[in-house]
């Protein structure tokens, strides 16, 4: 997946991610040397992320992209759902960042170059490749078969028990979803019946008074 933009553009791509089934996916996008790009990843409480990076240059006179960008930085910045800054650091053209989610969600994972050096870009544009890991996803069981000395069964065993164990993390977010959608809902049906009675009593108010007018009216003139 790639992507350009202009200058001191903010490019947002939100992917839902449904993470009893799917809990890593790659991809690559392009930015400029003020382009920030940013992320929305939808992951419940309690939760590790993992995300590897590395950039690309491009390069004029070869017009292709170098396999490495020295001295070249990157910054990265995590905020929760209720926009509080969960990580925020620079990394080199090369990294790994990780976090944890305390709060279930949609959390914002944005990233933007922040190098000394970015005489580099020249006007060019900077090629970034992506990787992010969500829950079980983020374990690496080969290492920790080698250090817990585990057997191909107990191992097996270990990845199934971490695999429900999202689910059950995934199951609790979805409900705390419907939670949320059934108070919206009761809170926006609340004010619709609220705002129908008052569009009543309006009606009614205008039409005593229009009544009464009337009246008055009438007998002004005799009438009646």
């Amino acid at each position: 997946m790639a992507g350009g933009g202009g200058l001191s553009a903010l490019w947002v791509l939100a992917g839902t991610v449904l993470l009893a089934g799917t809990g890593a996916h790659a991809l690559y996008f392009h930015i400029g040397e003020t382009e920030k790009r940013c992320f929305i990843e939808e992951i419940p409480d309690e939760t590790m992320v993992i995300g590897n990076y590395r950039t690309q240059l491009w390069d004029k006179q070869s017009e292709s992209f170098l396999p490495s960008t020295p001295g070249l930085g990157m910054h990265v910045e995590v905020k929760d759902p209720d926009g509080k800054v969960v990580l925020s650091r620079q990394y080199g053209s090369e990294g790994r960042f990780t976090f944890t989610s305390h709060t279930p969600g949609e959390h914002q994972i944005c990233l933007h170059s922040n190098s000394t050096r970015m005489a580099l870009f020249a006007g060019g544009k900077l090629r970034v490749h992506l990787d992010i890991q969500v829950g079980e996803h983020t374990n690496n069981y080969p290492e920790i078969a080698a250090k817990d000395k585990l057997t191909e069964l107990q191992l097996r065993a270990r990845q199934l028990l971490d695999q429900v164990e999202q689910i059950q993390k995934e199951q609790n977010y979805q409900r705390y979803r419907e939670e949320r959608f059934r108070m919206t809902s009761e809170s926006t049906n609340q004010r619709v019946l609220w705002w129908s009675i008052a569009q009543t009593i309006i009606l009614i108010l205008t039409g005593v008074w229009q009544m009464r007018h009337l009246k008055s009216f009438f007998e002004a003139k005799k009438l009646v």
